[in-house]
């Protein structure tokens, strides 16, 4: 038997688990998007139209879609080098070599990232309530008035993205930790006897020796952040004054309160592409620098 025969066979199984569960459900969406598909057609399947771009076009002429592109991008810009810094703040604490008990601690940042995260958002709500939050409370402490964190249009959106921020930065944490533990210790050694300081070590040794797993970090947090969903659904449900509305929130607003299924499935292609185009930008500039 030949090689690539026995390489399709053994595929095989996975191709059609992934063709049944993921092709066929993408290709049904991409035509879903090209016609009117909403709850009248729904009901009688005469009732469905061809409209072909028409879909896209009307979301570029919506303004509720501009909005919660640019919440969504106001989001990534702010949350992904917040998270990427923490995540990697705490995984250079962690391999230290004066750290203590690192697998109490590796175990305690990560607890949030397998934790529901309905639960936690509902948690994170009372604490940052105007009235009763436990936030506020240390605040009046110090002297600060109250801050209606999630009912402010100006504070919203931050208070969401230090949530997300703490829910997630686990998941880098870990991978930044497997990539110091690859750096072989004898090029900060030879750092030593040259006379660099820590920093100078951290800028010329480390963050170099990890390029590649930063962009891998960098590819996966901004894919996962430009799908924010759940965090303004729990917590202010795109309120207030649509300052929280994301585009997948839209896309859920869309499909499944207004039944407007071939937008939806329209937003969720254009997201798609906007998520492509981002990734293949970061890889690009991954690959001039030669991390990839």
């Amino acid at each position: 038997m030949r090689a690539s025969t026995a390489g399709w066979i053994f595929a095989g199984p996975a191709l059609i688990v992934l063709g049944i569960f993921f092709g066929i459900p993408v290709a049904s969406a991409l035509l879903l998007s090209l016609t009117d598909f909403d709850l009248y057609a729904l009901s009688d399947m005469s009732n469905l139209r061809f409209v072909a771009l028409g879909n896209y076009f009307d979301l570029l002429q919506t303004p509720l879609f501009w909005k919660s592109l640019g919440n969504t991008a106001y989001f990534v810009v702010i949350g992904v080098p917040l998270s990427i810094g923490v995540s990697l703040g705490a995984a250079l604490l962690l391999n230290a070599k004066a750290a203590r008990f690192k697998g109490l601690f590796r175990t305690a940042l990560f607890a949030p990232v397998v934790t529901t995260l309905v639960a936690v958002a509902v948690i994170w709500r009372y604490l940052f309530h105007t009235s009763y939050g436990l936030v506020n409370w240390a605040l009046s402490h110090i002297g600060i008035a109250p801050v209606d964190w999630l009912g402010d249009p100006a504070w919203a959106m931050p208070t969401i993205i230090l949530f997300a921020v703490w829910k997630n930065f686990g998941y880098n944490m870990v991978i930044f930790i497997a990539g110091l533990a690859a750096i072989p210790e004898d090029l900060y050694e030879a750092a030593r006897i040259d006379g660099a300081s820590r920093w100078k070590q951290f800028v010329h040794v480390t963050l170099p020796m990890l390029g590649p797993v930063l962009l891998v970090v960098a590819v996966i947090t901004v894919s996962g952040y430009f799908q924010l969903f759940a965090e303004p659904y729990v917590m202010t449900r795109g309120d207030p004054l649509q300052s929280t509305v994301s585009v997948l929130y839209f896309m859920y607003e869309e499909g499944f309160m207004w039944w407007n299924l071939g937008r939806a499935s329209a937003v969720a292609f254009m997201l798609f592409l906007i998520i492509l185009g981002v990734t293949t930008l970061l890889l690009r500039f991954g690959r001039k620098r030669e991390l990839v």
